[in-house]
């Protein structure tokens, strides 16, 4: 096979992009199947996977396997194969929380990610050229919003089941890195009453178990004032409050779409500007480059050139 593509510390030239949706994978017992767009390049082998959860928000399909297409047309574009579920909250599916197999969204976003691991044979095969070219050892998962609190749950985030007080664990073992994009941060009195009340899981999330390498990307004009009291720095919490290695990317002037990551000329981006999102997509690529490919001087290269930009879009730092 022939070596992993984009080896370079720079993302270099797009190549075609092939996506194909609906991919379903019958699931018993879930209130719907499974469905997951998967996209790709046309050209190399050994090739990374991104696992890319969707937020709420309130569009009807920006919430499913049809949203993020500026972050995942250019992940694809530059080695990764990009594989999107359509989680069981979401506006496409509209679902009764009451409907059988319905479960609790925080919990089966998290299990939608571990069945797509478990059946990428089934993924590869349902793709025109794709069977093979999987590197099964190179995943990542990158989530905005409540997919970022998927993203954190399967990188070794807990919770305390509001129903029945367990301590849960979901995380994936097989994921190796991740990013988490205007994630939701502590529970307890950082929470506005809205929030405990409709979003008790929130309550106790620890991510003091979050062991797995992040990057935790956070607007600094993000203050969610529906969700938490304590403005923007809430969505830096999955960093500050995780064990090292981490990474923060703080998006400046950036509210909680990032300049407009869930689509293209989105009318609900309160924040819109292209430049952010590309900057975005670009540095959660050099991130994801080096974790998953040790040695890749891709993030270290990144953070130098915003380092010695007269006029960054962003900040950069780690621990």
């Amino acid at each position: 096979m022939s070596a992993p593509a984009f080896t370079a510390a720079t993302p270099g030239s797009p190549t075609p992009v092939l996506s194909v949706s609906p991919v379903v994978l019958p699931v018993p017992g879930r209130a719907v199947d499974l469905q997951v767009r998967i996209s790709a390049p046309l050209t190399g082998d050994e090739l990374p996977v991104i696992l890319l959860s969707h937020g709420l928000g309130f569009s009807h399909h920006l919430s499913s396997l049809n949203g993020y297409a500026p972050l995942a047309h250019f992940w694809a574009a530059h080695g990764f194969v990009v594989i999107q579920p359509t989680h069981l909250d979401s506006r496409t599916l509209n679902l009764s929380p009451d409907a059988p197999g319905a479960a609790d969204p925080w919990r089966t976003r998290a299990e939608d990610m571990t069945r797509v691991i478990d059946r990428l044979d089934e993924i590869e095969a349902a793709v025109p050229r794709l069977t093979g070219r999987l590197d099964r050892n190179r995943v990542a998962v990158v989530g905005h919003s409540m997919g970022g609190h998927t993203a954190s749950l399967l990188l070794g985030a807990r919770l305390t089941d509001p129903h029945d007080a367990t301590t849960v664990d979901l995380a994936e073992p097989r994921i190796k890195a991740g990013a988490l994009l205007a994630a939701p941060g502590r529970g307890g009195d950082a929470l506005t009453e809205f929030t405990a009340e409709h979003y008790s899981f929130l309550l106790t999330t620890d991510f003091s178990t979050m062991t797995t390498p992040a990057l935790v990307v956070a607007g600094d004009k993000d203050d969610s004032a529906f969700l938490t009291v304590s403005g923007p720095d809430w969505h830096t919490d999955p960093y500050v409050l995780a064990p090292s290695p981490k990474s923060l990317l703080t998006l400046f002037d950036a509210e909680h779409s990032l300049g407009g990551v869930s689509g293209y000329d989105v009318a609900e981006t309160t924040d819109a500007n292209p430049e952010r999102v590309a900057t975005l997509a670009r540095l959660v690529w050099a991130y994801l480059r080096s974790e998953l490919y040790p040695g890749d001087p891709a993030w270290q290269t990144a953070r130098d050139t915003l380092a010695a930009d007269p006029a960054p879009l962003a900040r950069a730092e780690s621990k």
